[in-house]
Parts: structure tokens; sequence; C-alpha cells
């Protein structure tokens, strides 16, 4: 039975899913891949720093091969690209079922479009690349170039794998992923909130539209990734390492008081980007 589910895995406490704008890419088109190989429907779906949302259509084993094989997928590129072993292997999958009555299914999806607004990083999905939220109603020309007309190299170089086949008609984006227009069941979403201010209803009324009211003085002011891409320099020129793990236990201290004022982060921010646990970034700004 094809029944629609919400997705989520467990949010990496120590680490990220995506250090850099190509880490999302290359997830991007994992996505795409499973979604033209397995057997269920992408309704909606949102990859954030540090864990990953979907709203699936599809029986529930489906689903768990699903996230099981496009884990596994982005774990090999991991494990490639950063020689991290298993990133994924403790990160938890949750399925939820979504009742098809009482409007679960706008809220359901609402929730997990609205993630990049809580998060601080835009002020509307449609402004957030990566997932659909610049998906539905949106009556823009979808523009970029045919898969069908890559060479052999170059769709192996964009895709990070040697022998998918993939619909020649799908666009990839000037950007460098397949776009979700391509996969994703737009009319099935759109015929589900009848109207653009229908959804945008919905989108600002949500959960997590509400979490970012509620703590709007308590949220990251910069995204994980800008934060990564300047430690090194920041290590460098405070103590003339390079990361974090090089440094001794006085200079973490006060890497991660940096970290605090520079960029307004939070104890849960600091973790991730310095790789640690909770409790050590806790007790790093406790003592700073």
């Amino acid at each position: 039975m094809r029944r629609l589910w919400l997705v989520t895995t467990a949010h990496l406490e120590e680490g990220l899913w995506f250090r850099d704008e190509e880490d999302f890419k290359v997830a991007m088109n994992f996505v795409a891949i499973q979604a033209h190989y397995g057997k269920v429907v992408v309704l909606a779906f949102i990859l954030m720093s540090n864990h990953v949302h979907f709203v699936l259509r599809g029986s529930k084993e489906d689903v768990i091969e699903f996230m099981l094989a496009f884990k596994h997928r982005y774990s090999l590129y991991f494990r490639r690209k950063y020689g991290i072993k298993e990133l994924l292997r403790e990160n938890d999958v949750n399925l939820v079922e979504i009742p098809i009555e009482d409007e679960a299914p706008e809220r359901a999806i609402a929730y997990v479009l609205m993630n990049c607004v809580a998060a601080n990083i835009c002020s509307h999905p449609s402004q957030y690349p990566w997932g659909t939220g610049n998906v539905f109603f949106n009556s823009a020309p979808v523009t970029g170039k045919n898969i069908g007309s890559f060479s052999m190299r170059a769709l192996k170089r964009l895709l990070h794998s040697n022998c998918e086949t993939l619909p020649g008609n799908w666009i990839v984006s000037t950007d460098g992923y397949i776009l979700p227009q391509n996969y994703v069941d737009v009319k099935a979403v759109e015929a589900c909130f009848r109207s653009p201010k229908r959804m945008n209803y919905f989108l600002m009324n949500s959960s997590k539209a509400k979490k970012r009211i509620d703590s709007e003085d308590h949220i990251p002011a910069f995204r994980d990734q800008t934060i990564i891409a300047t430690l090194p320099d920041l290590c460098m020129s405070l103590f003339g390492r390079r990361s974090y793990a090089d440094l001794l236990p006085e200079e973490q201290t006060e890497l991660v008081r940096q970290i605090r004022y520079r960029f307004s982060a939070n104890v849960n921010q600091i973790a991730r980007v310095c790789g640690i646990s909770y409790d050590e970034a806790a007790r790093k700004m406790d003592a700073a």
C-alpha cells in the first residue's frame, strides 16, 4: 500500500552532512538518482547542514530502502572526499505516517520546506536552493542543460557515479545539479494546496515558522558552511595552526569564544562546525 511518510534523519551533533556547496549539489543529484531508480514518489524534501527531511509516497519498505540507498551513496562520497568513514551509520532515520485527512499532508510539507527559514538562512523557502522550496507554483521557465547533451565523462563527474542512466530530457541547472522539477510530483503537491495563497498560509503558520518567531534572538546568524570556510584562516591568524583539532586546549577555548562572538553562534552550531560533542562545546563556552 502506497502511503505518505514524513522522513527525518537525526541531527548530527558532532559534524555536518554538507560542509560546502559542492556537497549540497552532490546530494541533490543523489536524491534525483534514487527518485529515478527507487519505488517511491518524492513530494518534498530539504537538505540542511546536519540533517535532511523528505515527504515521500510509497510503502514503508520502499521508503526505508530509498533512505538507506541515499545515505549509502552519500556516505561513500563523503568518505572519498574527507576520509571519514561511516558518517551516517549511526544517523537514525525516523518515519512518521502522514494521514491524508485533516490537512495533514499540507502541514507536513510546510514543516519540511520551512526548515531553512527556522534556521535563519532565508526569509522564505523559495530562496533556498537545496530542496523543493522554489519548485511549487513557480511560473518561471526552467533553464539549464539536458542530461542527454552531456558526454559520459561529464555525466560521471556530475553524478559521482559510473553507470547511471537517467532520462535524457531531465534538466541540470547552471549551478550543476539536477532540478527537482524533473522528478518531484509537483502537480500532486500543487493539487493538494490548491493555490499559492493557500500554500503560503500553511508555510507561514507551520510549527517551523512559529519556532522562527519564538526564538528569533537565539538562532544562528550565519550558515554552518560560512563559518567552516573561515575557520582555517581564523585558526591560522589567531594561533598559527590550521584547524580546531590542531589547537592546544586553551586555544580551543579561545576559538570557541571567537566563533561565539564573531558569528553569534550558539552551542549547537559551535559543536557542528568544530566537529565536537555538545558537552565539549558547552564546557568550552562556559570556560570562555
